[in-house]
């Protein structure tokens, strides 16, 4: 066997689990650019702040229903198709997978914790790394094993929080769903000032998000145990016929009437605190269903083109997912925190997705660019770096 420490060339990647997660990576900024514009209850209630009618309504609608969940759920997924992904490769070449394993994801919650607490508070790497601890012993099982065993964690989520809406009403969702004027005045005040000022607000809500994970292990585990189903399954990888990535899609429609359906109950519940667990379960079973959908769209073109430049583009894109993740919290915290243009809290929604937009129309191009020259992104090369204790090769031609 080889003993080749380094990690998979470009040439032997999957062209179509790349630009299925440069889509996912994509996608989250739509519903992310939320809180780096907004208050954080934002997130789960849009009526919290700013202007929720006419166009900045529609805005909201589209981003919930097509975004919200689905591209994290991918995105999640795919993480876990990487566990088994990295392990095989490194037990191919002999080497202890599990040993690199913890060493690389010990890297990610590090850079994840210096996310959360330098720069945005809405990291998930941490969460991801977390998980990814534990769900190491389940890369072995067979694939109907882990899908069996993802979907008993997001029913316990689910059973979680349906029994939390039942038993405690409004008070299950604390001051998330509803904070006080005061309390959205001083976070808005926070991220209109400088980097220190900006502490007050973050500290607390990354600690909070950290904490949470005890519960959010269940959903974000057994979305990462079902990409490692579909891993082995060859769904991820391109691999199954067209009927069933059309098959799909046709489930990703249903998801989407799942989502309207939600959308229609918390309306007519006015909002109401008491209503906002069992409308975030709407959102939260459809998401699968639609990110199933994107899976089944992603597939099918890669499949007609699989050398096309927008495969090729979304795929840069994928290859270059944890640089392009950050830097999406670069730009968008430049752009509205205090220490760049201050625009926290003032920019409509409709606003925002033209900023996305923006953002898109950088990091696309700019992959693309990138990966003529270099074998991984700059983080990508820092993270694999340190993972095989050695400096990789960077430039293509070394």
């Amino acid at each position: 066997m080889t003993r080749d420490p380094g990690p998979t060339p470009p040439s032997e990647r999957i062209t179509s689990l790349d630009a299925l997660r440069g889509v996912a990576l994509l996608g989250i900024l739509v519903i992310n650019i939320w809180v780096f514009a907004m208050p954080e209850s934002t997130l789960t209630n849009p009526t919290s702040y700013g202007d929720f009618s006419g166009a900045n309504y529609w805005a909201w609608f589209v981003g919930h229903v097509f975004a919200q969940n689905k591209f994290i759920t991918l995105f999640s997924a795919l993480f876990g198709a990487g566990i088994v992904l990295f392990t095989e490769s490194k037990e191919r070449k002999g080497q202890d997978a599990v040993r690199l394993h913890y060493r690389r994801t010990a890297i990610l919650i590090a850079i994840g914790l210096l996310h959360a607490y330098l720069l945005w508070y809405g990291d998930i790497l941490v969460a991801y790394g977390l998980s990814a601890l534990f769900l190491i012993f389940a890369r072995d099982l067979e694939a109907r094993k882990l899908a069996g065993l993802g979907v008993a964690f997001l029913l316990l989520f689910v059973g979680l929080r349906l029994f939390a809406a039942l038993s405690l009403g409004a008070e299950a969702v604390g001051g998330f769903w509803a904070p006080s004027e005061a309390a959205i005045r001083q976070e808005v005040a926070a991220y209109r000032g400088g980097w220190l000022e900006q502490l007050d607000h973050r500290v607390s809500a990354a600690f909070n998000r950290q904490i949470g994970i005890v519960e959010s292990f269940w959903q974000i585990g057994g979305t990462m145990l079902l990409g490692m189903a579909l891993y082995k399954w060859g769904v991820l990888t391109g691999d199954r016929s067209r009927t069933l990535y059309r098959r799909l899609v046709g489930v990703g429609v249903v998801g989407l009437g799942i989502v309207v359906a939600g959308v229609a109950y918390i309306q007519a519940n006015d909002w109401s605190a008491d209503a906002a667990l069992f409308f975030l379960q709407f959102n939260f079973v459809g998401s699968f269903l639609v990110a199933g959908g994107y899976l089944g769209l992603v597939m099918l073109y890669a499949k007609r083109r699989p050398d096309g430049p927008v495969t090729r583009a979304f795929a840069a894109v994928g290859r270059t997912a944890f640089t392009n993740y950050l830097l999406q919290t670069v730009i968008a915290t430049t752009i509205f925190y205090g220490h760049g243009l201050g625009l926290f809290g003032s920019v409509s929604r409709v606003e925002q997705y033209g900023i996305v937009l923006a953002i898109w129309a950088v990091q696309v191009p700019l992959s693309v660019l990138w990966l003529r020259y270099f074998r991984f992104g700059p983080v990508e090369w820092v993270w694999r770096t340190l993972t095989y204790g050695e400096k990789q090769p960077m430039r293509l031609d070394n």
